[in-house]
């Protein structure tokens, strides 16, 4: 693929929107920046909060500790966040900078405001629909379908900002239809690593950083821990045990940010770590690593575009196969090696659930990121699923688009049962 090519310059545009920095989990955080936006539009501190948000919020906000708000879970400690401290410029990164003092006004101004939490009913996949007022002065700011896709900010109920519904899609991505893993491959036997080098770099950097800290520290269920101390640390144990401490420490309160992909942070971790890790044990040249990360991350991203933002389809599992992937691809894999390990891979564990974020999340990833493993160790061992294998069929693009529909449309009403069972036993 040349440079000149417009399809290698919309590759280059898609690891740059993707592969962006986020502090905490991104369904909280987007909630955050929400209250950041609206605090900013009334112009005051409101002394009412009313937020609508669709159930995939819920799931995904439950359970998770907000950063930079001394341990607290949930919706309204995301919110409040947003209000008392957030950056409405810094996106994902909204929370990022929060005092000492300000944490304890995040949390007597939760007690004081006693935000208004229901359930959004217009259908969407993702939505946050916040409105605060202040004495008799109204903003409201409306999130659609992707983390930082604002479509309405209003102010007294006269539009400040708004835009039609884009379903799927922010209005200035670049097409994801584009993907392939043909082409994946020869973007990235072909690309300059210097037209993606600061984007990676900052990957490696972050993603590294937190899997450390993850290691270092007491958080979550401690996975990355468990599996060093069982099994061990040979380089495939270490890329699942490094992977899954980074989303220990992630869905349990760390305060360093991750660069996210797909609008996960998590998947942004499997995607990255286990390849750097490979790369390391193997003493490839960096130039190879790099390569190897922009295989792993364009592949998640392929995967992911079928599903979607959120569903109840685990996102570790498309990045574990997208870490699979890179990893053929640092031994030398060529197109058929690492389509057949992406096969494998979601024909083993394709029927993980997503019950939302937490501490659970890490042992996922280390399940996704070992089914790479595997679906690339059974191919150079003469061993495949075929067409016909369950949902797996002739053709490694009509696999990932089976996988699509199972996830986008035939787990909806799964979806909405986790959702249930969540907030009515959990």
């Amino acid at each position: 693929m040349h440079k000149s090519d417009e399809k290698y310059q919309a590759y280059v545009k898609i690891l740059e929107e993707e592969l962006v920095p986020a502090m905490g989990c991104t369904e909280p955080i987007a909630i955050a920046y929400a209250g950041a936006v609206a605090r900013k539009t009334l112009g005051n501190l409101p002394e009412q909060l009313d937020i609508k948000v669709s159930g995939n919020i819920i799931k995904n906000v439950k359970s998770v500790i907000v950063p930079n708000t001394g341990g607290m879970r949930g919706i309204a400690a995301a919110l409040c966040a947003g209000v008392i401290a957030g950056d409405a410029e810094a996106l994902l990164e909204v929370i990022a900078r929060v005092t000492p003092g300000q944490k304890e006004e995040i949390k007597s101004y939760m007690d004081q405001v006693k935000p208004k939490i229901t359930p959004a009913s217009t259908g969407h996949v993702f939505e946050i629909d916040l409105t605060v007022t202040q004495g008799t002065e109204t903003a409201r700011v409306r999130i659609v379908d992707t983390h930082t896709n604002i479509i309405l900010i209003e102010k007294n109920g006269q539009p400040v900002f708004q835009k039609d519904v884009c379903s799927g899609k922010e209005e200035k991505k670049t097409d994801h239809s584009i993907l392939n893993i043909e082409d994946i491959i020869d973007f990235a036997n072909t690309v300059d690593t210097e037209d993606v080098k600061e984007v990676l770099e900052r990957q490696i950097r972050y993603n590294t950083a937190i899997s450390e800290e993850g290691l270092r520290g007491n958080y979550g269920a401690n996975i990355g821990k468990v599996l060093l101390h069982t099994y061990g640390d040979n380089i495939k144990i270490r890329a699942r045990a490094k992977a899954a401490a980074g989303s220990d420490a992630r869905m349990n309160g760390c305060e360093l940010p991750v660069v996210i992909n797909s609008g996960s942070g998590n998947q942004g971790m499997t995607a990255s770590i286990p390849v750097i890790e490979f790369a390391r044990e193997l003493q490839v040249s960096h130039d190879k690593m790099l390569r190897a990360l922009v295989l792993s991350n364009l592949v998640t991203i392929h995967l992911k575009t079928g599903i979607g933002t959120l569903s109840a389809y685990c996102g570790a599992v498309s990045a574990g196969c997208g870490s699979g992937a890179g990893i053929a691809y640092l031994y030398g894999g060529d197109y058929e090696v690492i389509a057949h390990t992406i096969v494998n891979s979601l024909a083993i564990v394709s029927g993980i659930i997503c019950d939302g974020a937490k501490a659970s999340c890490a042992a996922k990833i280390s399940a996704a990121v070992d089914a790479g493993i595997m679906g690339y160790e059974m191919y150079i061992q003469g061993q495949q699923f075929y067409g016909g294998d369950g949902i797996v069929t002739h053709g490694v693009e009509n696999t990932i688009r089976n996988v699509g529909q199972l996830a986008k449309e035939g787990m909806c009403e799964t979806d909405k049962e986790i959702i249930r069972i969540m907030v009515e036993r959990g």
